[in-house]
This record gives structure tokens, sequence and C-alpha cells, in this order.
């Protein structure tokens, strides 16, 4: 038995970097066939996009637009060049968001995933995630078929009929949600049921609290966990090493300062973009709204793909304040206005019946006239008055937060 799903994985990380780019060009043709990416990457010469930097000044597409451009040119925003047909199923996730699946195997990139989490060819999986109309149940199951698993597809929900498919299939292996995992568990033990047979899992899509994570290995089920969208599929996913996740295989993974596109240093907490090398569906700079931090070096357990802590809370951090919004693109702007400055928050409060807004700034080099500068640029940017407190350079928590809302 390998350790590994295939050689990419331990591939040295300048040679898949190298591999990765070689492939962007192309990538970046084939999107430039759909309008809405001709248009958004419109002058951009795809031969000259063969780095980090060069890919850094490339338009962020946010997740968060894509409700508002699906709902103006039906179904993909304008963002797929094929024609319906050529896709193998098309679901709707909340939003609403429309998404194909490529007709390719694991057109998710889940295998990898499941292979890490002990998922082995002949197993026989559960897989909990819904399959109604949105992509979850498929993407798993996609995964776990391509591993070569048989897949009971159980859906969420209706534990007395899961109860019999365990029972009479023995399923090694669980996907789904955490939650669902201890509902099943719990109304297993209280029925006096089997559910034994299951010795691992792959979770996603809920929080996984250590407390649970104890819960559920107090059981007898080793329980890993996955990062996904239903988007993208599998981007990235838990190791044996249990030292954050590794970034899946053939994708880019930038880490950008939430509100711009700019890559934040390493370590820094910032918001995930990703590049998917899909020529069929390719996401070009879609910027998903969650945070998290690379971690340095490789993992322990052989795999050389960039590593991250995993989810860190949201990048959309857009506060109400006196009746206007204020977004995390604003406060980057003002950092632009003083590239002197370090890392920026501006905290909302309450003052009697009033919202107080204070922007916190580091500086190696503080003094009134800087403190005067930027509250005329904060008034400039936000349209709001508020006050200005400097601070020393790393001063800030490094946790990509750049709005925070304190009122109660």
């Amino acid at each position: 038995m390998t350790d590994h799903y295939d050689a990419l994985e331990t591939r040295e990380p300048g040679i898949r970097e190298a591999e990765l780019f070689s492939k962007l060009p192309d990538v970046l043709r084939k999107a430039l066939a759909a309008p809405a990416y001709a248009e958004r990457l419109k002058g951009i010469d795809p031969a000259s996009v063969t780095s980090r930097a060069a890919l850094a000044e490339l338009p962020v597409l946010r997740k968060s637009e894509l409700p508002a451009l699906h709902k103006a040119a039906p179904p993909f925003g304008g963002f797929v060049a094929g024609p319906l047909g050529s896709f193998g199923r098309l679901f709707t996730s909340p939003g609403p968001i429309f998404e194909p699946e490529p007709v390719h195997a694991d057109p998710w990139r889940g295998a990898r995933a499941l292979f890490a989490a002990g998922f082995r060819p002949g197993d026989v999986v559960l897989n909990t995630f819904s399959y109604h109309l949105t992509p979850g149940g498929f993407i798993f199951d996609a995964s776990a078929r391509a591993l070569g698993c048989a897949v009971i597809p159980a859906g969420p929900g209706n534990t007395e009929q899961q109860f019999e498919l365990i029972e009479a299939y023995r399923p090694v292996g669980y996907s789904g949600t955490p939650d669902f995992l201890k509902i099943l568990l719990d109304a297993a033990a209280n029925a006096g049921r089997d559910v034994s047979s299951i010795k691992r899992a792959l979770v996603s899509g809920a929080a996984f609290p250590k407390s649970l994570q104890d819960e559920v290995k107090a059981r007898g089920i080793d329980a890993y966990q996955a990062f996904g969208t239903a988007d993208l599929g599998m981007v990235a996913f838990e190791t044996p090493a249990r030292e954050g996740m590794v970034v899946n295989e053939d994708i880019i993974m930038e880490i950008v300062r939430p509100g711009t596109g700019d890559p934040v240093a390493p370590g820094d907490v910032g918001e995930i973009v990703v590049t998917s090398l899909d020529p069929q569906h390719p996401w070009i700079r879609l910027a998903l709204g969650d945070l998290t931090a690379a971690l340095p070096a490789t993992s322990p357990c052989g795999r050389t793909n960039m590593r991250i802590k995993g989810w860190m809370g949201r990048a959309d951090q857009t506060t109400k304040i006196k009746g206007m919004f204020v977004r995390p693109e604003q406060i980057a702007e003002i950092g632009k206005r003083h590239p002197q400055l370090g890392r920026l928050r501006l905290v909302v409060t309450r003052s009697g019946e009033s919202d107080l807004m204070t922007l916190k700034a580091e500086t190696a080099s503080p003094g009134e006239a800087l403190q005067v500068e930027l509250a005329a640029t904060l008034r400039a940017v936000t349209k709001l008055g508020g006050n200005v407190e400097l601070v020393g350079a790393g001063a800030l928590p490094n946790d990509g937060k750049v709005i925070a809302d304190e009122r109660t």
C-alpha cells in the first residue's frame, strides 16, 4: 500500500510550479473564448502569464459577484464557452449560482483527498452529502468512484433507512458533514443499531471542532477534513500528518489581502484565490471569500504542495456604519495611498447611541501629521469621519481582519 495517491503529490515544489504555469497560458486562451473572460481579460497576452507575479496582475473575480453575473447572463454569466450539452450534470447552489460538471474522470479533483483520508479502491463508502440540485453529493460520489470505491448514495437525513443500508452493505467509509456523522452515531447508539463497520471519514461543509473530533475518534472512526466549494470541488485536504491542509494538485492557490488581488507576505492571513486548470471550465483568480494562511515548509506526510492552516473566517467583512457600507476594498485603498503603513484595521464601536469608527494603522514613524493625513484619507474614501490611532509595526494581529465590528 502506497502512502500517496500518485507521483504528482511528491514532486519537487519548483517542478510543480513550473508545470502549473506552463499549462496556464493555454488555459487562459480557452477562458478567453468565453465572453465574460474576454471582456475581463481584454488586452492580456496569455503567453506572458507564466509566473505568480504575472498572474497577480490579472483581475480577481469574486464569488460574491457570481449571483448577479449569472442572473444578468444566465446560466453561467458568460464565463463558460462550451454548450450546455457538453457537460455531464448541471447544478445550482444558493445565490443562485449555477455550476456545470465536466465530463472527464474525477471532475471535482477529490480522489486524492479521499486517499489521504485512508480510503482505498474496493472500499464501500456511505455518502451523505445531498444529491438534490446542488453538487455536494456528486462531488464526493464521483471522487470516490474515481478512486475505485463503491458508493451508497444515501444523502442526508432518514437515519432509520441509513441504518438498514449500513447493516446490509457494511461501508467502511463515510463522507458528509461532521454534524450528520454525530447525528448518525448518536441515533445508532440510542436505537441499538450496528454502524461499527465505519472506520474512516472525510468530512466537509461545516465546522469540525476538536471536541467533536475527539468524540468521533473515541467511537473508532479516523476522520479527516477537506475544504472545497461547489464551483471548484476539492481545494485542500487534511493528511495523516494532521498539520494543516495540503492544497490540491492542478490548481494554483494565492492568498491575497482582503479587498484586493495583492498577495500577502508569507504566513500572513488573507483571502483564498484559486485558478483552476480545467480547460472545459477554468476559473481565473476566483476569490472565495474565505480566509487562511500558508504554513511554512512541506508536510511531514511527504506531500510537497503548499499547505494552509485551514478555514480561518470570512474575508467579506463589509459593515454598515452610520447607514453606509464600508468595505475591505476601501481599507485597502487607504493602504495604497499610504504605502509606508503596515497592517490597517478599522474598528467599529458604539459611543452612546452613535457608531464610532477608529482606523488603527501600523507605522514605524508615528506623528501628528500622519494622523491628520490618514483621517482625511479615511473621510475621502469612506465618506465618513473617524478617529485614527497609530500603533507600532507588528502590533495588529495577523488574522486577516481589516474591519472589526465590535458593536454589541
